[in-house]
């Protein structure tokens, strides 16, 4: 049973979720919240699977919400809702630690669809419009500081990797899938998410839409 944290700040919007949800056998709302505060409240107390996040609510909003909530490192994942696919203010959701984003005006299946594949660790953000997004807002990004001595060292969150883990974690920037890491660099798809996994493991990253921004933050890919 995935549970469910709903926050919204209209009214009509969380009953339509609540209504949606609670017709599955496999989900349940274990409450409703109508800012960032009270979701961040109710996400330690209730520890659910997974926290369907609005991004504009008077007070705290669902940014700061959402980073506050997966500071804590508990199993509890966001998935952002915002309006338009391509809104700046989901792209600081991202970053702040959700596992992903959808519009809100997304088909029921695809929204019900998101909240599972979220709930088991997976991310919801089709590969090719990461790459879009985070290519729409690369100037958010933080520069590299340039050593004094104009030697380039490599990002401490990539040392760990092997050469061939580096790799993938590029073309993962890239938006490539599985199936095409697979085909492209002639390895099985099932090796490939076993690389897959230990670059997760290696990097700190939640899932691949962490593991995307960290391909950006290091520098892997540039935006285009």
């Amino acid at each position: 049973m995935t549970t469910v944290l709903i926050v919204d700040d209209q009214p009509l919007q969380r009953l339509g979720f609540r209504m949606l949800l609670e017709s599955q056998d496999d989900m349940t709302v274990l409450s409703e919240a109508t800012n960032g505060s009270e979701a961040v409240r109710l996400a330690a107390e209730l520890h659910p699977d997974v926290v369907l996040m609005d991004v504009r609510m008077p007070g705290l909003d669902g940014i700061e919400a959402t980073r506050r909530i997966t500071a804590v490192g508990d199993r509890t994942r966001v998935l952002i809702l915002t309006t338009f696919d391509l809104d700046e203010y989901a792209y600081a959701g991202l970053r702040a630690g959700a596992s992903g984003f959808l519009v809100k005006d997304a088909q029921p299946e695809d929204l019900l669809s998101g909240i599972r594949s979220v709930a088991t660790g997976d991310a919801v953000v089709a590969p090719s419009l990461t790459r879009r997004l985070l290519d729409a807002y690369a100037q958010h990004l933080p520069r590299p500081d340039t050593p004094t001595d104009g030697l380039e060292r490599p990002d401490a969150r990539l040392t760990a990797l092997t050469d061939r883990e580096r790799e993938i974690l590029t073309v993962i920037g890239l938006g490539w899938t599985n199936t095409e890491i697979a085909t492209r660099l002639h390895l099985a798809e099932s090796t490939v998410k076993t690389h897959v996994g230990r670059i997760l493991s290696k990097t700190g990253s939640r899932d691949r839409i962490q593991a995307v921004i960290l391909a950006y933050d290091t520098r892997l890919v540039n935006p285009s």
